[in-house]
């Protein structure tokens, strides 16, 4: 017997992306099969919702975007859901990220993201996710309402961000390794999770028909929140725990895979 799927969530990057970034042509082919079959279908990154738009142009008005790790839900142009970072808590995170050798922050408000930063490598990091972006001198004088600190060191944030901005921050924030040279800081109640449950909420479909596919910590809570939960088999060992299913490899295009098994 098929699962009663209603809700269908993807992270990006190391999940649905493949090696080189890219959406797969075929998954256009798998998204109109969901929508036949009424399936809601969204996108949940730590990517801004500028550029998750931009990726998802010609079907940007049929679906969900989970945008900024589960701080900012959108739909249709609307703003669903949104868990923001107070501005002195905010400037708090800054002023300990700017502290960290190597470290490159970006400060993401709803409106674009900020950045102080000129460096080529970074500014090149950057472009792959966050469509709009300005460069200002002080990040703390830009007016905003903020939803997440990222934070990108090129030497890996597991072992040298994570440590500090923890140490800081873990008791008082949502603290998140979400790439291996990438780390999120987030209002304490921000999660992917947190957004899928006030969809479950609101929309009507329940934890037994939500199905979502992650690689890494900052999609914990988003397999925590879907009884069909699937790590990719190129997933973080710790992540692969958490989840109740493994899809094939990002590389593999493990994602449309497993979708297309539960459609045919």
């Amino acid at each position: 017997m098929k699962p009663e799927i209603k809700f269908v969530a993807t992270d990006m990057d190391g999940t649905l992306l493949d090696e080189n970034g890219q959406l797969a042509p075929a998954f256009y082919p798998v998204f109109e099969k969901l929508d036949a079959n009424r399936v809601m279908f969204a996108a949940a990154s730590g990517r801004q919702y500028y550029s998750l738009m931009d990726t998802f142009e010609p079907i940007k008005d049929r679906m969900y975007f989970i945008a900024e790790n589960g701080t900012l839900v959108m739909h249709q142009g609307q703003e669903l859901y949104s868990c923001t970072i107070p501005k002195a808590e905010a400037a708090d995170i800054v002023k300990q990220a700017r502290l960290i050798d190597g470290a490159h922050l970006v400060l993401c408000g709803k409106k674009s993201a900020y950045i102080e930063t000129q460096d080529p490598q970074a500014l090149e990091e950057f472009a792959k996710y966050y469509q709009r972006c300005e460069f200002v001198e002080d990040v703390l004088t830009v007016d905003d309402d903020f939803i997440k600190i990222a934070i990108c060191h090129f030497g890996g944030t597991e072992q040298l961000v994570y440590p500090t901005i923890n140490q800081h921050f873990g008791q008082s924030h949502q603290v998140v390794v979400s790439a291996k040279i990438w780390l999120d800081v987030m209002n304490a109640t921000a999660s992917k999770g947190a957004a899928i449950k006030h969809l479950q909420n609101t929309l009507g479909f329940s934890y037994e028909q939500t199905m979502s596919f992650g690689d890494y910590f900052n999609d914990a809570e988003m397999l925590k929140e879907s009884y069909y939960s699937y790590a990719m088999e190129n997933a973080h060992p710790e992540v692969k725990k958490l989840a109740r299913f493994i899809a094939p490899s990002n590389q593999d295009a493990g994602v449309l895979k497993v979708i297309n098994e539960l459609l045919s």
